[in-house]
């Protein structure tokens, strides 16, 4: 069995694109990409095609109920603080400042505009 990373792309379900677009471009200092119509109400994280590293969408979805009980994404950053400190500002909520998680760095908790539990990852 090969030992490569099988992630490749994530969906995160929101309510209102407009305002988890806004979120994320303010947290995370991108631009996204707004997919074409045909494909539904979706904006890209920024990606290549040819590169190896995992992206995704936010993807609107009409029926879109936040759960608290949902799988958690996590963002790589550089240092977690930068876009903890932006969270709040935007709309999100911290729910677990930067925590140790011992050899493996550190992780933040944070809740988006659209009810999701989203994480930050940064080895530093």
């Amino acid at each position: 069995m090969a030992n490569v990373n099988p992630v490749g792309w994530f969906d995160l379900n929101v309510a209102n694109l407009d305002r988890a677009k806004k979120f994320y471009e303010t947290v995370f200092n991108v631009k996204l990409t707004d997919a074409s119509i045909e494909w539904g109400k979706q904006s890209f994280f920024p990606f290549s095609p040819e590169s190896h590293d995992i992206s995704g969408a936010l993807v609107e979805k009409a029926d879109f109920v936040p759960s608290g009980n949902n799988t958690v994404i996590y963002f790589e950053t550089e240092d977690n603080i930068a876009e903890e400190q932006r969270i709040e500002g935007a709309g999100g909520k911290v729910v677990q400042p930067k925590m140790n998680i011992g050899e493996f760095g550190f992780i933040s908790i944070f809740i988006d505009t659209e009810g999701n539990t989203v994480g930050l990852h940064s080895r530093k």
